[in-house]
């Protein structure tokens, strides 16, 4: 039977071309528009590490001015200090833990006719890669002893090991920065996780540095800070050893937790650092330390702005101005074989025969225009491209993976099935006596 009504729905289609073709475009138009921001807020608010996000905590702590909270209502800084963050990592309370902060360095490479140029870098510990999932294609990360010993060790990325070597194996090779030798240890396959999640200051839709090295490395060198450096107090003369003993907070840490009660007891071992804190003299606000999973941390941050949420909303609702315009497109095609429909009723075919070749003709107009409307995603999504083309990490928003494609084609039939419903309800209630009689 099925295929019978698609024989049908096809010959209908077929007497009336024109209509049957305003009905794809209007279903195309409102799949095109509503899916082109829905992709868009889809990428912003996806889950960048959904295999352990539940297990992986940034960490907070409320070392700020007594007098008014780093952010209202009463939320503690979004970094740590780094007397905090050596000591938390020190005490070694957490399954995995990870301190880190952006940096920059000049890259030296090996061809002497090429120039020297610079790059962002991630000082971070040896389990940066182990609790982020960070994929290897060559080599492996640095181990604990490296940390230790100031090992001057660095794992790059694959696009920079394309620049430099050509894409070759480098475990093993010298690479220097700033005029400093580094033995290369790793270069990582493709990863980019949307949002960059583990260090939201420099931009939640940036590439990861292309040189990760030690922690304590880049302490000792002094190498300068690229993310955000927030203080409450003066730092006074010293230096470096002056502004690492400081109230100045520019280090993230995260913590990998398995179970609630791990969450528990690293709660308290935080509370009772603090508490020893402020025996020192240290900590003046009241007890305010934080765990934020993954989630959480990317909803306090507003990862997806409230502007995206306000067109999502309007494109929905072209969509439905769309439908609408196609229930009337539909109305009028069935008003227009109100005769034939008079006459297989009168030949004996019951209401939910002709209920059922018209949802069927309705499902194929849908599938047509859910077809045209990943073209029309495409083309709203190229557009969008072009038009923040100063942005690079636009072209991350307005990529279209497999879950978008069937979720536009479901939606569309999902839509026309929907749209056809009042049109196909009046075409199986046509009262066969009354029409045939008129004519």
């Amino acid at each position: 039977m099925f295929r019978y009504y698609l024989r049908l729905g096809l010959l209908s289609i077929r007497a009336n071309p024109a209509l049957s073709a305003l009905m794809v475009a209007a279903i195309a138009i409102g799949i095109g528009a509503c899916m082109t921001i829905v992709t868009i807020h889809y990428i912003m608010s996806g889950n960048p590490i959904p295999e352990k996000s539940d297990q992986l905590f940034h960490v907070r702590v409320d070392s700020w001015d007594p007098n008014e909270a780093y952010d209202e209502p009463n939320e503690p800084p979004e970094q740590l200090t780094y007397l905090d963050a050596t000591a938390l990592y020190a005490a070694g309370r957490a399954a995995r833990q990870v301190i880190s902060f952006l940096s920059s360095r000049v890259i030296e490479p090996e061809d002497e006719g090429a120039k020297p140029f610079q790059r962002e870098t991630r000082a971070t510990t040896h389990e940066f890669f182990t609790m982020f999932n960070v994929p290897f294609k060559y080599g492996a990360p640095w181990d604990r002893t490296a940390d230790e010993t100031l090992e001057r060790v660095v794992v790059i990325n694959d696009k920079l090991n394309q620049t430099l070597f050509g894409g070759a194996d480098s475990s093993g090779r010298m690479l220097m920065l700033t005029g400093e030798p580094y033995r290369i240890v790793g270069v990582l396959d493709e990863w980019s996780p949307v949002p960059l999640f583990y260090d939201l200051n420099n931009g939640e839709y940036g590439d990861p540095a292309p040189v990760f090295l030690p922690f304590s490395v880049a302490v000792a060198g002094e190498h300068g800070r690229w993310g955000n450096t927030n203080c409450w107090k003066p730092i006074g003369d010293g230096g470096m050893p002056a502004f690492l003993a400081s109230e100045c907070v520019w280090i993230q840490m995260w913590a990998e937790l398995h179970s609630d009660a791990e969450r528990q007891s690293y709660l308290q071992f935080l509370d009772a650092y603090v508490s020893e804190q402020k025996t020192l003299g240290r900590f003046p606000r009241a007890m305010n330390n934080r765990l934020d999973d993954v989630q959480a941390w990317l909803t306090y941050n507003e990862v997806v702005d409230d502007d995206v949420g306000v067109l999502l909303g309007l494109a929905l609702l072209f969509l439905v101005v769309c439908l609408l315009n196609t229930i009337g497109l539909l109305l009028a095609k069935v008003m227009r074989r109100a005769k034939d429909i008079s006459l297989r009723r009168a030949l004996g075919a019951s209401k939910a025969t002709l209920f059922g070749q018209y949802i069927v003709e309705a499902g194929m107009i849908g599938l047509a225009g859910g077809l045209l409307g990943i073209l029309m995603t495409w083309l709203g999504l190229r557009g969008i491209e072009n038009l923040f083309s100063a942005y690079d990490f636009v072209a991350k928003l307005v990529r279209m993976d497999w879950v978008m494609v069937l979720t536009a084609v479901l939606l569309a039939i999902l839509s026309a099935l929907a749209a056809a419903l009042y049109p196909t309800w009046r075409a199986s209630n046509v009262t066969p006596a009354t029409q045939l009689r008129i004519q």
